[in-house]
Parts: structure tokens; sequence; C-alpha cells
């Protein structure tokens, strides 16, 4: 295991496959990271090949057998017991050693390992799936800031688990899928759990096409709170369609509420009189409540933007 370690495989996004082929794991919203243990603490490595080690000193006291190299995802839990992408987007580009150790005790990671792919030099990537993990689960590696987590062989009871605590979604794995390095392999399918919401538009930005993207927020007694940009989702047709909407709604004035809209958010936006209501799908949403990963789906002629409102957090 010398040089570099192995590129992670990659799952295709799709709907819940079921049956007795198939064994799910939870979905966790952090960040993919590989450990590879030489002599000492192990190096990590980021889905790129980036090096991280620096990043996460809480992992410097997991150790297993030199030419060993375990693939995971890097997390920070909430004080609800769910992962938060949010803290831990504090975590992940941090270099400095001082800096990171005092990050690590008020945002402590958790490595949550879901795959054995060399274990003592011995390449375990040509076996199947449950093979390598029957391996993983006897190294018995439950620390203070790593675990191994389950896997489960009904589909609709992981599914139904995950939604029920609120989780990013569901990962369903061949049980006898072999692990192919720098792939994405059909054997591996993302199940994300999008939310929809409706949403007032405020403004608009040019982008590398003439609309870029949407401000959206939802009405509060001082103009709409902000909710953040939509750039993705918007075809050639939905763009006529949106700037010939918009454009008689053309103003000055910022329908927002004094402050809401970030600078960099608000530059180079063309303002528009809050009249548009359009639905966006999304992941989840931020603390401060802005929408993740949000792509715009249709306008909604049916609704007024007064009935326009946060979904629960």
């Amino acid at each position: 295991m010398a040089g570099s370690p192995l590129t992670p495989m990659l799952a295709t996004a799709g709907g819940l496959p079921v049956g007795p082929d198939w064994s799910y794991e939870f979905k966790w919203d952090g960040v993919r990271v590989l450990a590879l243990f030489g002599d000492g603490p192990p190096a990590l490595y980021a889905r790129s090949g980036a090096v991280v080690t620096a990043a996460y000193p809480e992992i410097a006291d997991l150790h297993l057998p030199e030419g060993t190299l375990l693939d995971g995802e890097m997390v920070v839990f909430d004080a609800d017991g769910r992962p938060s992408f949010t803290a831990l987007a504090e975590r992940m580009h941090v270099r400095d050693k001082s800096k990171a150790a005092r990050l690590a005790a008020a945002l402590p990671v958790t490595y949550l390992i879901f795959d054995l792919l060399y274990l003592d030099g011995m390449d375990y990537t040509g076996l199947p799936y449950l093979a390598r993990r029957e391996r993983l689960e006897e190294l018995d590696l439950a620390g203070p800031r790593w675990m191994v987590p389950p896997s489960f062989g009904d589909g609709p009871a992981t599914e139904a688990a995950a939604r029920e605590n609120r989780l990013e979604g569901v990962m369903a794995k061949r049980s006898d899928s072999v692990y192919l390095p720098g792939l994405r392999s059909p054997d591996w399918v993302k199940v994300k759990f999008d939310r929809t919401g409706d949403y007032v538009i405020g403004g608009w930005r040019p982008g590398a096409r003439k609309l870029g993207g949407l401000l959206v927020g939802v009405p509060t007694p001082d103009g709409l709170a902000f909710r953040g940009r939509v750039g993705g989702g918007i075809g050639a047709a939905a763009e006529r369609d949106l700037l010939s909407r918009l454009a008689p709604l053309a103003t000055d004035d910022s329908p927002f509420a004094p402050g809401a809209v970030p600078r960099e958010d608000a530059k180079g936006t063309h303002w528009v009189r809050p009249e548009l209501v359009a639905e966006i799908r999304y992941g989840n949403q931020t603390p401060d409540r802005r929408l993740r990963f949000p792509r715009f789906l249709r306008l909604r002629d049916d609704k007024k933007p007064s009935e326009c409102a946060d979904d629960a957090p």
C-alpha cells in the first residue's frame, strides 16, 4: 500500500432497490475520507486525493496494522445526534494544527467506517460486500471518535428508520458486489430524501447564461426572509418563461428584509416585486434556514406569496 490510496468507489442515484440481493446502510451527511495506516497515526485522504490528516486530529488514536485502508464518512453530530454538514464545513478545510485542535474540542468529528479495502497489506477489494463487512465488524472499531455504523437486510425498514430520524437517505449495496475504485457503479445506489417547498422570488442574477439564479425567500412583516439562491433545474425553456415573467416586475428596491441578503448574494441582483412563487426541491436547510442543494421545479401560479412559509426545520 505504498503511495496514494485508492480513489473511492461511487454510487449512482436512484430509487430504493429491494430484494434479497441487497444490503442497506444509512446515508450520512458528511464528507468521504479514506484512512491509510502505516507506522503511526493514519493518513487521511479526501475523495479528491488531497491529504486532510491535519483537519481531524481526533482520528490520530485509531491504530490498525500497517497496510490497512478504510473507507468511510467524516461527520459532525449536532445536539440531537444528527449529522450537521454546516458544522462540518468549519472543519473540512482546516490545515493549521492548532486551529484544528481547537475546533476538535468544540465541534468533534466522528469517523463512520463502512468499508475495509486492505487489511495488513491484503487486498479485500475483490471480496463481496458482505465478506468485507464481516471482516470489518470483526475488527471491533468502536472508539471515542470512530465507529462502524450498522448494515441492514431490509430496505424499506431502513428507509423508514432513516426518514424517522431525519437522516439524509439510504445507501443500497449489492451484497455480492466487489469494490470498484474510482468507478460510479449501479451496484451501489444512493437514495436521497429531498424536500420540496414553495418560495417567493425576490430577485435574479445573471450567470453563465442570462438567468444564473433566483433569489428566494418567505414573507415576514419586514419583507422576505432570505432562503438562498437557486440556480439548478433552470433549463432553456424555463429560463425564457422566467425572464418574461420577471421583466414586468422589475424594481429598484429589494423586497427582502433589511440586511437579509448577504452582500455577496446581492451583488449584481435584479430585484423584482415579490409576486411569483416557485416550487423548489432541496436537500435540507442550514441552521440559518438557507436551502441546501436547491433546484427549481416550476412556477406556482396557483399559490399566493402570502401562502408561502418555512417547512418544519
